[in-house]
């Protein structure tokens, strides 16, 4: 019997998994999919927002600027990359400019800190390559930007170093509430704890309806992204926005964490959870978008597009507490935008909400919240890289030459608690198959070492679990099977 099943792997639920394993509690953590980060952590703006987009007294805004303090320390434990570089949301009419102050406005009733209106002229020399047309700004120093992946991977590092034990492939198929104690019910399985929490994504909706809660409804928002190669990274040096809309934030232009250019994200309403399909009308309205802000970018460099599918709910806000109706039930559901920023704070809060419902909270005496530092090759100086290599020779073998990935590095990857077990999990770790050539060259290679390293054979070796095999079938046999007698 454990304390408390979490139900999701993304950001949200993690941060949750890293967060109980404080405590001397049993938890487990059950994911649909073969990793950590599958679904809307994967695939977003990777920005921690500076706080005065949400309306004041929601948990948005409560949980962004909770969020947004606790970042450095957490990105520090977890050595994940985080960059403080602040945002912009720029106006392009005196009409916008009134928003642009009533954002201000939100912002200090937020308790957002370093907040300046700009005008023309202070936000040309802030970002010299911003529309001529733009007329003034918001300027939020305290926005930033992150990797999600490491990050996500970082907070279920820690989480599993300290106790907590995750099951992949586990999509939840029912939930059985019983005197005192659920049982949640896998493919393979039936999990019993005391306390089972929401945190699905997209799907919180049907997880909450299997238990009985409240009903509430999630709405899939397909929002696509253009990712420009590290040449662009410094068309701007913040974060970005156009004055939002109700349907988000609209087009930015923003430096990732890592050196590239990200333009996006449109946004559509859709039906189905699992559409990820990019258009090419999803395409013209980013370029058409992000144009408005600066013409400095080159489309030449566009190495990839991308859908994200953010889970938005029809309460308008984050749903977060315990179901009247199913005691010991938790919601941490309906976690869109500014989520990745919230995550540490939900998880803060979602603790007390347990100790609240009568679960004992001892903190652990030998707790750990920092995990192993991960080395990055391509961002040591030249004696650091020789010492590495000396260690290790694996760390001498570049694998992935755009993003100068080694061999030490992907088998650090899968070695690690809550390992890689895919190319799409060497990928969100390491960032081989990211570069210009989009893995064209390196995944024969990434291919080979998680076959050695998981000690299985090339051809089972997938791009992101399942059916999703990238070697079908072995050219002998196929010949052999046209005919030919030895080849």
């Amino acid at each position: 019997m454990y304390d408390a099943v979490i139900i999701g792997g993304g950001v949200i639920g993690s941060a949750i998994a890293r967060k109980l394993s404080q405590y001397n509690l049993n938890v487990c953590l059950l994911e649909k999919e073969e990793d950590v980060c599958t679904g809307t952590s994967k695939a977003n703006s990777a920005i921690v927002h500076a706080g005065y987009d949400a309306a004041p007294g929601t948990l948005k805004a409560k949980f962004n600027v909770r969020g947004n303090e606790m970042y450095d320390e957490v990105c520090e434990n977890l050595d994940v990359p985080f960059k403080r570089n602040g945002s912009l949301v720029i106006a392009f009419s005196d009409e916008e400019m009134k928003n642009v102050r009533d954002l201000y406005d939100r912002g200090t009733e937020n308790g957002v800190p370093e907040m300046r209106v700009l005008d023309r002229d202070e936000l040309r020399k802030n970002e010299p390559n911003i529309s001529d047309k733009a007329v003034g700004a918001l300027l939020a120093k305290t926005a930033g930007v992150v990797c999600p992946f490491i990050l996500t991977v970082g907070l279920a590092e820690n989480a599993a170093m300290n106790g907590v034990k995750f099951f992949f492939d586990s999509p939840v198929t029912d939930i059985d509430k019983h005197d005192g104690y659920f049982t949640v019910h896998v493919p393979a399985d039936a999990i019993e704890a005391r306390y089972v929490i929401n945190a699905a994504g997209v799907y919180a909706d049907k997880i909450n309806d299997m238990a009985g809660g409240e009903p509430f409804k999630i709405t899939p928002r397909k929002g696509e992204y253009m990712i420009l190669d590290k040449e662009e990274g410094d068309v701007v040096h913040t974060v970005v926005f156009q004055v939002p809309t109700k349907m988000g934030k609209g087009i930015l232009v923003s430096p990732t964490v890592h050196g590239n250019l990200l333009l996006g994200p449109t946004a559509e309403d859709m039906e189905d959870k699992e559409f990820k399909e990019t258009t090419q009308k999803g395409m013209d309205k980013i370029v058409d978008g992000a144009l408005k802000t600066t013409q400095a970018f080159n489309l030449r460099n566009v190495i990839t597009e991308f859908t994200g599918v953010r889970p938005v709910p029809n309460t308008g806000d984050f749903i977060i507490g315990e179901s009247k109706k199913v005691p010991g039930f938790i919601n941490a559901s309906g976690i869109e935008s500014p989520g990745l920023t919230s995550a540490p704070a939900v998880a803060e809060m979602v603790a007390g909400i347990l100790k609240d419902a009568g679960l004992k909270m001892e903190k652990k005496s030998d707790f750990n919240p920092k995990r192993k530092p991960v080395v990055r090759f391509n961002e040591l100086t030249t004696e650091e890289k020789k010492e590495v290599i000396k260690r290790d020779p694996a760390y001498g073998h570049v694998i992935c030459r755009c993003e100068t990935v080694t061999e030490g590095e992907i088998i650090d990857a899968i070695r690690r608690p809550i390992g890689a077990r895919s190319l799409d999990g060497i990928k969100r770790r390491t960032r081989a198959q990211t570069g210009r050539c989009q893995a064209g060259f390196c995944t024969p290679r990434v291919a080979e070492i998680l076959a050695r390293e998981l000690n299985m054979e090339l051809g089972d070796v997938t791009k992101n679990g399942g059916n999703s095999k990238l070697l079908l079938y072995k050219v002998k046999e196929l010949l052999k099977e046209d005919g030919e007698k030895d080849v």
